[in-house]
């Protein structure tokens, strides 16, 4: 009788890597909930969330915008110049016309379609094409307003602003919006179509499916996205700013990364997109103002936060090569 040969070692201690490599997100998240505990114990409280997170849900949508793009191995620069062009829309037509400011909405969906469609038929590079588009969307904005201003609709106002109990509502948002995204991307036919157009094109259009029809639909999904932020950030600040999302580019970018997205291959997360989002809200609003850090060095703080969590994430890979 011959005994079964044990499992190589190799094979046992390499099996914690990729769990380890898919909790990171989670694990940066508490790290810096734990330094804000440490340094502002009230801070953690519903009042306190409620404060640090209050522009959390922009920022977490448009990760997701951006997150859609990366599916398919592509880079949206202006996503952030989108959002404040939404926002300027949703403060002046939106109020005054809003069957004119809802096509308006509409159309520039079909345009980030469009976009998408150009980069695959031309096969452009989508660096470039979303640059040149950054500076439509940020003259758009400043021509619509060129100072800020205008008004948030009411509504809008008010659903941005309701009060859950128990749990703060940009908790139970992004919580809403990570569980339907992950359903959407990962546990249905299309979702596996989206990611693997980004992981193996080539057999995606052996399958018999449209790249074209899938870049479209990538981008006008980050258009939907970069429109809920615009909306959200405008329920929150109840006024119109040409410049009031120009940062959520870089943002975005850094939280589908600190999520655990690549930037080929399709390998993204919505989970962990929004996590890295609601990680980099908290530190910049809070973590790096109690650790008082000048606002000037608070753009290199985030870096620096990324920095760290890029090189864990090499060196697990590495270990598992």
């Amino acid at each position: 009788m011959s005994l079964a040969s044990p499992v190589p070692a190799p094979a046992r201690t390499t099996t914690w890597r990729p769990l380890l490599r898919a909790v990171l997100p989670a694990i940066s998240l508490f790290l810096v909930l734990g330094a804000i505990g440490w340094l502002n114990p009230r801070a953690i409280s519903y009042l306190g969330f409620n404060l640090m997170l209050n522009l959390a849900v922009p920022l977490v949508l448009v990760t997701i915008g951006q997150m859609f793009v990366i599916t398919v191995n592509d880079l949206d620069l202006s996503l952030g110049f989108f959002v404040s062009f939404i926002g300027c829309v949703t403060a002046t037509w939106l109020v005054q016309a809003p069957l004119l400011g809802t096509a308006v909405i509409i159309g520039a969906v079909v345009v980030y379609g469009l976009i998408g469609a150009l980069i695959h038929l031309r096969n452009l590079p989508s660096i470039v094409v979303t640059l040149g588009m950054s500076f439509f969307w940020q003259g758009a904005a400043i021509l619509l307003l060129p100072t800020p201003g205008g008004k948030a609709p009411d509504w809008l106002h008010t659903v941005m602003t309701i009060k859950t109990p128990y749990v703060p509502m940009p908790i139970v948002a992004a919580v809403v919006i990570a569980a339907l995204v992950h359903c959407g991307l990962k546990r249905t036919a299309y979702g596996a179509i989206l990611r693997g157009a980004g992981g193996n094109a080539a057999a995606i259009r052996r399958a018999g499916w449209s790249l074209l029809k899938i870049k479209i639909v990538a981008f006008m999904l980050a258009g939907m996205f970069g429109v809920l932020s615009g909306l959200a950030l405008t329920g929150l600040s109840t006024a119109g700013d040409a410049n009031i999302g120009n940062g959520y580019t870089l943002l975005s970018i850094a939280g589908v990364i600190l999520g655990g997205g690549e930037f080929v291959g399709g390998r993204v997360s919505p989970v962990g997109a929004v996590i890295g989002a609601l990680t980099l809200s908290l530190a910049s609003s809070s973590l790096l103002s109690f650790m008082h850090v000048p606002p000037d060095w608070q753009v290199g703080a985030n870096g620096a936060i990324l920095i760290v969590i890029l090189a864990a994430r090499a060196l697990i890979a590495k270990r598992e090569a």
